[in-house]
């Protein structure tokens, strides 16, 4: 306990040397602040707080204690994992229900509505070339493929 007192003395009285010589160059606010920290290290002895520090870092039971809680804290996160692997049911019962969500969400955009088309009238009077169109403009139907997957 002495030596821990001693300890904390001098910290704080290199602390408050340090704030008195920058209070010396005119910044008080600055000064202030370094000796409010300088102060903490006595504070700490005086509460016994020091005491209780030194014998949580030096006392084995205490570190075994902690090795116990952080081999609580693996087991915990390795059985949640393989809960959840689990759960999913492998890859088959993973791309099934990816099918049927995306059927759903297929249904829950527009459930009566039909695919979309081109006007008839305006693709007759236009000539079609392989993938172009007449004008030199490109072919829309990778667009139009889109929409019919999300159901536009």
């Amino acid at each position: 306990m002495l030596a821990s007192t001693i300890c904390a003395t001098a910290v704080s009285a290199a602390g408050l040397g340090i704030a008195v010589l920058t209070a010396y160059r005119k910044r008080f606010l600055a000064a202030a602040r370094i000796a409010a920290y300088a102060l903490v290290p006595v504070g700490l002895a005086m509460t016994g707080i020091l005491r209780w520090v030194t014998g949580l870092v030096f006392d084995p039971g205490v570190w075994l204690g902690f090795g116990v809680l952080a081999l609580s804290a693996v087991l915990f996160m390795i059985t949640r994992a393989v809960e959840r692997r689990g759960a999913e049911g492998g890859k088959a019962g993973r791309k099934e229900r990816k099918a049927a969500a995306a059927a759903a969400s297929r249904e829950a955009l527009a459930p009566g509505a039909s695919a979309p088309s081109l006007d008839p009238a305006r693709t007759a009077t236009r000539p079609q070339a392989k993938g172009k169109k007449a004008g030199g403009a490109e072919d829309f139907s990778d667009i139009e493929a889109i929409l019919k997957k999300h159901g536009i």
